[in-house]
């Protein structure tokens, strides 16, 4: 009897001492998980950004030992007209809001469908989920050669493909417009819309399979059950979808560099394209970096209103 009363009583003071060890030390434990990835992402990603913005307050050019602080100067040189940068800057991002609200819709609708017909049960599924997302794995510059040797006006596969069976066989797709920027959204979405599918695909795998059923119980079609139960499954994977999509598209570089190398003229020199001409080129850092500021700066406002957009729609 006393060794019971002893081990009853030994036992709460156990849990305490455990329970005291866990509040003493568990607090901590988090942060020290997310330490290593906050070292990183401080290291290569805060660090950078907050010496950019130092940079964008300087005439700033890596070639010369001065490099004067100038304050807001960088950024009122891009809204005054008489500026040299203004012009050049200014179509430059209507270059980029061109290609983004070609390709943004596009590289929306085109993976749904494609992951609407790959969620069936047919024979070979895999292997063509394999084949649609293959082009994604290969890097920008290869899918920029290859398709500047297959576009290019004189010489490109594609135009001697079409001269041979009787249709127009001189279109000009790297080297004029609109053509240069058929050119620039058809190619992109050939190479990304694997991604997007993957991604739709997986969210429509969540969906339950009971919704569709008593959908159909009640009476819906195919239209009714997309609309009502499809789409409303998809939201988080649509705003996910549609802020990826659009910061891609707006930070679009490689492209423009390797197929039209900005033709005609710079009618397709995108805002990243013109960035990396003045900071790399014409050793401007500071004007460089301050164009990247003023188009964060716009990224960030556009996402914040997809963002509300999908808000208001689960309201």
């Amino acid at each position: 009897m006393a060794a019971e009363t002893f081990v009853r009583s030994e036992a709460p003071a156990t849990s305490e001492a455990g329970a005291t060890k866990v509040r003493r030390y568990g607090t901590l434990t988090p942060y020290l998980f997310l330490l290593p990835y906050f070292v990183v992402f401080a290291t290569f990603v805060l660090a950078p950004a907050a010496y950019g913005l130092w940079i964008s307050l300087h005439d700033w050019d890596y070639l010369l030992p001065g490099k004067p602080f100038v304050g807001l100067d960088n950024y009122q040189a891009l809204f005054d007209s008489d500026s040299a940068v203004f012009s050049f800057f200014w179509e430059s991002m209507s270059a980029t809001g061109i290609f983004t609200v070609l390709s943004v819709p596009l590289l929306l609708t085109v993976p749904l469908a494609l992951a609407l017909l790959l969620n069936r049960n047919f024979r070979g599924r895999t292997f063509f989920r394999a084949v649609y997302f293959a082009p994604y794995v290969l890097g920008v510059a290869v899918i920029g050669v290859l398709w500047r040797f297959l576009l290019d006006p004189n010489l490109g596969v594609v135009n001697a493909v079409l001269g041979a069976i009787g249709l127009p066989g001189s279109t000009p797709w790297t080297t004029a417009l609109p053509w240069g920027w058929v050119t620039l959204v058809g190619v992109t979405v050939w190479w990304t819309l694997g991604f997007n599918a993957v991604i739709y695909l997986a969210g429509l795998q969540d969906i339950p399979r009971e919704l569709y059923e008593a959908a159909r119980i009640d009476g819906a079609g195919r239209w009714s059950e997309f609309r009502h139960v499809t789409l409303p499954g998809l939201r988080p994977v649509l705003l996910f979808v549609t802020v990826n999509t659009i910061l891609v598209s707006a930070n679009m570089f490689g492209q423009s560099y390797l197929i039209t190398q900005g033709a005609p003229g710079t009618e397709t020199r995108t805002a990243i394209m013109y960035i990396a001409t003045v900071g790399l080129n014409e050793f401007k850092m500071g004007s460089a970096a301050a164009m990247s500021y003023l188009l964060t700066a716009c990224l960030l406002v556009i996402s914040l209103l997809v963002f509300r957009l999908f808000r208001e729609k689960d309201a």
